[in-house]
């Protein structure tokens, strides 16, 4: 039981580290199409 609550306990900030990484992804590529076209992001 102890090593399953700490599998549960470590797994969040994994998860959270990939939800970043894919929403940075997403904007750098917003980002560079934005410049590619000559506009502002917002």
């Amino acid at each position: 039981m102890t090593a399953l609550m700490g599998f549960y306990v470590l797994i969040w900030p994994a998860l959270t580290l990939v939800v970043l990484i894919v929403i940075c992804r997403a904007v750098m590529r917003d980002r560079r199409q934005a410049r590619k076209e000559h506009r502002d992001m917002v």
